[in-house]
């Protein structure tokens, strides 16, 4: 019998683990396009847990983690965020991270993670919910699209320096 995935507030013990999980995220993007996406180096771990960490704690951001067996085995950033022009949009939940630990994917970690950000999002006012993928990932596409996202923006990339 499969155990039991809880999806709760992030606290400060979990953030090590979840530093871990961003350098991962970042070194996942950066393998798929290393003119677009910035490399990890020795002092990414470190300095991801303590940005998060520095996050937990704000009224207008979420971070999530599951939890199976006493051990972290994926997180959700997201934050509420007023007009950003730039973007071309008004307030909106934006969802910045996702991620599920390699060997623990395809057990519905990441969906039940998704979903529980959309709604914290939702129940602190959040009518719009926005957020971004890389242009290779498409496990993570087709969890999108299978919870009502839809495309809206392509963002196309030029390196100007040959």
């Amino acid at each position: 019998m499969p155990s039991t995935i809880t999806i709760r507030a992030a606290r400060d013990e979990d953030v090590p683990v979840l530093g871990r999980y961003g350098t991962q995220l970042m070194a996942l993007h950066h393998q798929w396009d290393p003119k677009r996406f910035i490399a990890t180096g020795t002092g990414t771990k470190a300095s991801y847990a303590r940005w998060l960490r520095s996050q937990l704690e704000k009224p207008d951001v979420v971070v999530l983690a599951a939890e199976q067996e006493k051990t972290i085995v994926g997180y959700a950033y997201a934050s509420l965020e007023g007009y950003d022009y730039m973007a071309l949009r008004g307030p909106a939940g934006v969802i910045h991270d996702l991620f599920v630990d390699p060997e623990r994917r395809n057990q519905g970690i990441g969906r039940m993670l998704l979903d529980a950000a959309i709604a914290e999002l939702r129940k602190r006012g959040a009518d719009l919910i926005v957020l971004s993928t890389a242009h290779r990932n498409e496990a993570a596409q087709r969890l999108f699209a299978a919870a009502g996202f839809r495309p809206t923006v392509v963002e196309m990339t030029l390196n100007a320096k040959a």
